[in-house]
């Protein structure tokens, strides 16, 4: 298979991608496991967010319009879990000083 430089990078772009994809549910499963409950911590996000970001490139330049507003709607709903975390955050930095 003789790959463009430009394929081959697109190609990187999906495989990374999918890479933090499933990094996301790895951290899920051992933060859960050293809890010994179902829980998701902010790293989850963070890969999401970043996964998404780099498929959602993936999709654009594959020309994927099915992929691409699957993308697009997940890395709104990651985006806004990251705000609703750093807000809570916040929240409690300023309940803990009164």
């Amino acid at each position: 298979m003789d790959l463009t430089f430009t394929e081959s990078l697109i190609l990187a772009i999906g495989f990374v991608g999918q890479g933090l994809f499933f990094m996301r549910f790895f951290v899920q499963w051992l933060h859960s496991e050293k809890h010994r409950r179902s829980l998701i911590p902010t790293a989850f996000w963070y890969f999401s967010l970043g996964g998404s970001c780099l498929l959602l490139t993936y999709a654009i330049l594959k020309k994927d319009p099915v992929f691409i507003v699957g993308q697009s709607t997940g890395f709104i709903i990651y985006t806004r879990n990251l705000v609703l975390i750093r807000r809570e955050q916040r929240e409690k930095t300023a309940n803990s000083c009164d």
